[in-house]
């Protein structure tokens, strides 16, 4: 194990670690991502409840004779 130089330890060190990094920032990204999702889709059916909620308002009220 001593006759491999120090530098390839270095460099499998390096590459380990890297993909550390990309699993670590994969997973927050999607974690994001879902979060974003999330929120724009709060957002539509905020909007189509209103819409229905206005639309309900208009057929109930009562037409001027």
């Amino acid at each position: 194990m001593l006759s491999i130089p120090w530098f390839v330890y270095v460099a499998l060190f390096g590459v380990l670690f890297s993909a550390f990094m990309v699993i670590r920032t994969t997973r927050e990204e999607r974690q994001v991502d879902e979060s974003f999702i999330e929120q724009e889709g709060n957002v539509y059916i905020e909007r189509m409840n209103s819409e229905r909620d206005s639309r309900t308002k208009a057929i109930k009220k009562p037409e001027p004779m």
